[in-house]
């Protein structure tokens, strides 16, 4: 009877997506049980998704790359992805003039302190980094993650895009051996914004490591490894970057900027205004042109007592 019934719960959820589909302007599809054949019905044929309540299976990546241009894609309830030992990512977005939002309940559940050791990205347990997004003209909004194994957030090659009102929840890996819980990793971005985000974890709060015009706005940073470019090298490039408006708090460093010795890449217009550094354990402002060697620094400034 029980299998009956699961077999006849995504049945309905088949026809619901084919029905919407009738009415372009109306198109709505809710997923609340992980099938991948359903998952990619939606993305083709819904205007609106919603994710309610989702168990994803281990090893999976819950795959949102197929959306439509101008959809809408909502989380409800609490997303979680059952353990294994993988790389990840564990969710995946890509669209163009979209809009990723959470309803007022939701959290995305990483369940981190199931892969945490202590080492993060170093060794131990293979981790898997939580999300990637790749996204144009589109806005991500209002989202609420807990708890990542490894790095949270990766915006990946985004064009014209905001990102906004995200939480980023790691606090449980300070006595759980959280690490490497980088919250934003920025790569290959043009005219990205992030702004009024909140972030406690156990590495960067941003991570930028090539791109142009990123404008990091009005954010909270607790517990990690403050604000970064870079590592640089590689032949990567950042330039035109305005941080601005921050709270640094509680974390190793204030704002630095990080390239590595022996290797190409540049890094140009760098813009930090209006930030309060507050409770930082070694630096308030570093640039370290030795990344991953630790010989030789180029500027330290407002060197903070332990």
């Amino acid at each position: 009877m029980e299998h009956f019934v699961a077999i006849f719960v995504l049945l309905l959820t088949a026809v619901a997506c084919n029905s919407a589909s009738q009415n372009a302007t109306a198109a709505s599809c809710t997923i609340s049980k992980y099938n991948e054949d359903h998952i990619n019905q939606a993305q083709s044929e819904c205007s609106e998704i919603t994710i309610d309540s989702l168990i994803v299976p281990y090893g999976v990546t819950l795959d949102l790359t197929k959306l439509k241009t101008g959809a809408k894609l909502i989380f409800r309830g609490t997303t979680v992805w059952q353990y294994e030992e993988w790389e990840g990512p564990l969710l995946l977005i890509k669209g163009t003039n979209v809009e990723v939002t959470g309803s007022d309940d939701h959290v995305l559940d990483g369940r981190g302190a199931l892969w945490w050791d202590g080492l993060g990205g170093n060794g131990g347990k293979i981790k898997p980094h939580f999300m990637k997004a790749t996204v144009t003209n589109s806005v991500i909004h209002k989202l609420n993650i807990k708890n990542t194994p490894v790095q949270a957030f990766s915006v990946h090659g985004c064009i014209d895009s905001v990102v906004q009102y995200i939480t980023i929840d790691n606090k449980d890996g300070d006595t759980k051996g959280g690490h490497n819980t980088d919250a934003f990793n920025v790569n290959s971005c043009n005219n990205i914004t992030i702004k009024h985000c909140t972030v406690y974890n156990q590495d960067d709060c941003m991570a930028l490591n090539s791109g142009q015009n990123t404008y990091f706005l009005d954010n909270y940073c607790s517990g990690g490894h403050g604000i970064s470019i870079g590592s640089v090298g590689g032949g990567s490039e950042v330039k035109g970057v305005l941080v601005d408006g921050c709270q640094i708090v509680d974390s190793d460093n204030g704002v630095r900027i990080k390239t590595k010795y022996g290797q190409t890449g540049s890094v140009s217009d760098i813009t930090y205004q209006n930030i309060v550094l507050k409770n930082i354990h070694k630096y308030g402002i570093t640039m370290q042109g030795d990344y991953g060697l630790k010989k030789v620094y180029l500027l330290v400034v407002c060197l903070f007592p332990m």
